[in-house]
């Protein structure tokens, strides 16, 4: 068990440095091959109406002109104790983790991303419990009556959830729930949890449910499809003919067997939501890393980007990290492997 922790905990760190390297490569690599020069880079720190000595001086300063692999050390670097970044008028200092300095506001990105981060958490969270409960239960109901009309029923509106984005069925959630029946906040109405905590749930329940329709969509269909194929193997007969609950059956024996796709899928998407839920954001216009990704893009803000990024790639591979784990408990077999 501890060989199969610390296999996953270095392969983890790999793909880390692996995901940095491809993002540094996207973001500095591929620009000069197009033609970008150092001075290019630079005169996105100084703007437009510096003149070019400056540019050019700056670019120095700033080691655009360095090598590519000391570049690359470079930002790594910063990133674990920090950087200092010279642009003509004094030397700044950017503490760890820093991922630079923002083109358009000119503030370091990591107390941005720090700012961001309760809002996709919270999003994430309330989410993520509401679309595995109910689409786990739902999976199992309709295994469990197939062919009845709530099978039937279930996997119609699981149907339509998956096939509709979160962008339409977001504004259409807002315009009748919102803005018509007015029971649920407007959109752009968030309220931390340590402010007010009922505030914080009835400003989010609708971005949840939202999100959570999707998925919860797609947690059904695999759920229904995992039991219908355990519970019809041998050793669920074996069970039942030994005299165990029915309950004892479907919980300890067939939907532990079809739980490993779910804790697949569900660490997946956890951490793609953490890294920010960008369509649910920008529908809801909360203030989460996902509407901060979209902005960054519309204005060029390359720091800013390459900081969410690399913050969207460390949940993801932490999430999977987690999976990998969790194999351990609901499959014990894996701890062999």
């Amino acid at each position: 068990m501890v060989t199969y922790i610390i296999r996953r905990l270095i392969g983890a760190l790999l793909m880390l440095a692996v995901v940095s390297m491809v993002t540094f490569s996207i973001f500095f690599v591929v620009p000069r091959l197009a033609g970008v020069t150092a001075t290019d880079f630079a005169n996105r720190y100084v703007g437009r109406a510096a003149t070019q000595e400056t540019v050019v001086a700056v670019a120095n300063k700033l080691g655009l002109n360095d090598p590519v692999v000391v570049q690359y050390g470079r930002w790594v670097k910063g990133i674990f104790v920090g950087a200092e970044f010279d642009y003509g008028k004094g030397v700044e200092h950017c503490p760890a983790p820093c991922f630079g300095y923002s083109f358009v506001t000119k503030n370091p990105v990591w107390p941005d991303l720090v700012d961001r981060m309760p809002v996709t958490l919270s999003l994430a969270a309330g989410a993520s419990v509401i679309w595995l409960l109910a689409g786990v239960s739902v999976g199992v109901l309709s295994a469990l009556r197939r062919g009845s009309i709530f099978d039937r029923t279930a996997m119609v509106i699981a149907l339509s959830g998956v096939s509709l984005p979160p962008f339409f069925t977001g504004l259409i959630a807002l315009s009748l729930f919102s803005y018509g029946l007015r029971i649920t906040a407007p959109g752009g109405a968030y309220t931390p949890l340590t402010e007010n905590p009922a505030e914080w749930a009835y400003s989010l329940i609708l971005p949840w449910l939202t999100l959570a329709f999707l998925n919860a969509a797609a947690y059904a269909r695999l759920t229904r499809a995992g039991m219908l194929e355990t519970m019809g193997e041998d050793y669920i007969r074996t069970a039942r003919a030994k005299g165990l609950r029915e309950s004892t059956v479907i919980t300890k024996h067939g939907l532990r067997a079809a739980l490993t796709p779910i804790v697949t899928i569900f660490g997946l998407d956890v951490g793609i939501l953490l890294g920010g839920a960008i369509l649910t954001e920008n529908v809801f216009s909360l203030p989460g890393l996902g509407k901060y990704a979209t902005q960054a893009i519309s204005t060029q803000d390359l720091p800013k980007i390459m900081g969410f990024t690399m913050l969207a790639a460390f949940f993801i591979v932490m999430a999977n990290l987690i999976v990998d784990l969790l194999y351990a408990v609901v499959d014990p077999r894996v701890r062999l492997t």
